[in-house]
């Protein structure tokens, strides 16, 4: 069972594959709805019975569509088909129809020998713009590696491939829980290894794997099997990139070591921080990090010495040999402290109940204006004037006319921070679709094909055809080939698998045969001579076995002649 030339959802025609995974298939194909060309992600079929790959695969398609950022690559549709497998039995094949993408997967780039710092720098910072917002979507990706890296014909990044992908309040799964297919041993963090929860600073230790590899063409670590490169992971210290190419500098091999540190708490904390100390070092500096004490890996705080008086109150109420020598303050003191405490609080409250609202936002922070209907270049203007870069993407709309902004994403009214990248959606007008050839299908057939393409089947008009068989579409308004706007009605014209018979008597045979056996007729004339009258000149038509009027096609008619 070959899935190349496949029709999913009446849409997604499955072209050749381009790619290939441990759970699924990556094809190119056509969205025949809007005319542009997808990525289909197929569960492979030996996985597609088994429910726990089938519920990990639908994962992928809502964790990525949970996300719409230009360095992530963007989920448009996902569902899953019947077929039918070699052997006559049918099973769902789940798919996921995705955004194309032309480039060069960073592992193939790699295995070219080592990129130059300023590249790796480029596309690592990419990728870790990617994980800061897939981070602040709350999803955690889990199998960062140059294999889900996608470096396109211009030079962009892409992370891809959100397949084992957790939400963070959700990533308490395991390792052992899920098995080996849950990331790949050669960019595993150490509590991936070990079998612990996992948050978003793997993420950033993966990363940091994959910058190492970038600098130096080969990993950190190396074994003969998944479990010994686990293994290094968990006990092993990692090589200084420079050590295997001198031409790396101090300051990235700072950078890479301390995204590799085995204790999560003394790693990068935040996509956004590790990102900073890259750009640090492409600059020349060397980074400088905190070497957190117990105390502030437990309770996050670093802890601080007891003050003199915190002592002497402890040895107060700890020694019971030591006597006080101070006497009580006196009365008045207190009084005038309890006073003081109540006008204090007295003016708080006050100050709070007549506390005017200040709707100003801090510096720090952006709300996302309302863009519908702006063009693209006022809402370009607006966002710029608020520090915020803008990416756009099209979409079809019903309600916003072509070249006018529909939304954006984050929301109109999203607070948001300064630098932060604004998803401007721009209508393409009215979605439409490509009307079929339906000519010479049957008309049940042809108005569900219509249906699944989101147009409405309209009028039948019936008309006489010597050739087309009854309820045969012989034509549709619009015609084939046409382009509707979605939901336009579509008009059929149906054979009734009649002709139009016409009176020949009194013509010439060989005129009268003519006429029947005409294109619009293709009749077939059964000459009928007659004794009992007496022959003419031409041999006119006395008699025809039909009489004018609708005929069924192909039908016989005797024509009766003289020949006494």
């Amino acid at each position: 069972m070959t899935d190349e030339g496949r029709v999913l959802a009446g849409r997604y025609r499955v072209g050749e594959r381009v790619g290939r995974g441990g759970m699924s298939d990556v094809h190119v194909g056509t969205d025949s709805r809007l005319g542009r060309t997808v990525a289909i992600k197929l569960l492979k079929p030996q996985l597609a019975t088994d429910p726990a790959f089938r519920t990990r695969f639908r994962q992928e398609a809502q964790s990525a569509a949970r996300m719409a950022h230009p360095t992530i690559v963007r989920v448009f549709d996902a569902g899953e088909e019947t077929v039918t497998d070699d052997e006559g039995n049918e099973q769902q094949l789940p798919f996921i129809v995705m955004e194309y993408v032309e480039g060069r997967l960073l592992r193939d780039i790699i295995r070219e020998g080592p990129l130059e710092s300023s590249e790796a720098v480029r596309i690592i910072d990419g990728v870790l713009t990617a994980l800061e917002y897939s981070h602040r979507a709350g999803v955690v990706h889990r199998d960062i590696k140059p294999g889900n890296i996608m470096v396109t014909k211009t030079g962009q990044v892409k992370v891809m491939d959100f397949g084992i992908a957790r939400a963070i309040s959700d990533s308490t799964s395991t390792v052992a829980q899920t098995t080996a297919i849950l990331g790949t041993a050669a960019y595993f963090s150490p509590e991936q290894a070990k079998g612990e929860v996992v948050d978003a600073r793997t993420d950033l230790y993966s990363t940091g794997v994959v910058l190492f590899e970038m600098l130096t063409g080969r990993p950190p670590f190396r074994g003969d099997t998944p479990v010994a490169v686990a293994y290094q992971h968990v006990s092993e210290p990692p090589a200084k990139p420079s050590t295997i190419n001198p031409r790396v500098s101090p300051a990235l091999d700072t950078v890479v070591l301390h995204a590799l540190e085995k204790n999560r708490d003394a790693r990068f904390q935040t996509a956004a921080e590790f990102r900073t100390d890259v750009d640090i070092a492409a600059s020349g500096r060397v980074p400088v990090h905190r070497v957190p004490d117990a105390a502030s890996q437990l309770f996050g705080a670093p802890t601080t010495s007891l003050t003199t008086s915190e002592l002497a109150l402890r040895q107060l109420t700890e020694d019971e040999t030591m006597t006080r020598t101070q006497r009580r303050p006196p009365a008045i003191w207190i009084w005038s402290g309890v006073i003081a405490v109540i006008v204090i609080v007295i003016s708080v409250m006050y100050w709070a109940l007549t506390l005017q609202p200040n709707n100003d936002l801090p510096s720090t922070s952006r709300e996302v204006p309302t863009l519908t209907g702006d063009t693209y270049e006022v809402a370009v203007t607006k966002l710029q004037e608020l520090g915020l870069p803008a990416t756009m993407l099209t979409e079809a709309s019903d309600s916003v006319d072509a070249e006018l902004v529909t939304r954006t994403n984050p929301p109109a009214g999203t607070i948001v921070a300064p630098g932060d990248v604004i998803t401007v959606y721009v209508s393409t007008g009215q979605e439409t679709v490509g009307l079929p050839d339906l000519a010479n299908r049957p008309i049940a057939e042809a108005q569900q094909a219509v249906t699944d393409l989101g147009l409405v089947g309209g009028s039948i008009t019936r008309q006489n055809s010597p050739t087309v068989a009854a309820d045969v579409v012989l034509s549709t308004t619009p015609a084939s080939g046409t382009t509707v706007n979605l939901g336009s009605t579509v008009d059929f014209v149906v054979s009734n698998g009649l002709v139009l018979m016409v009176d020949v008597l009194g013509m010439p045979l060989a005129e009268a045969t003519e006429i029947v056996t005409a294109d619009e007729r293709q009749l077939n004339p059964i000459p009928r001579p007659d004794d009992s009258c007496e022959a003419e000149d031409g041999q006119p038509v006395t008699q025809q076995s039909l009489a004018p009027g609708d005929v069924p096609q192909k039908s016989d008619v005797e024509l009766t002649y003289c020949t006494g």
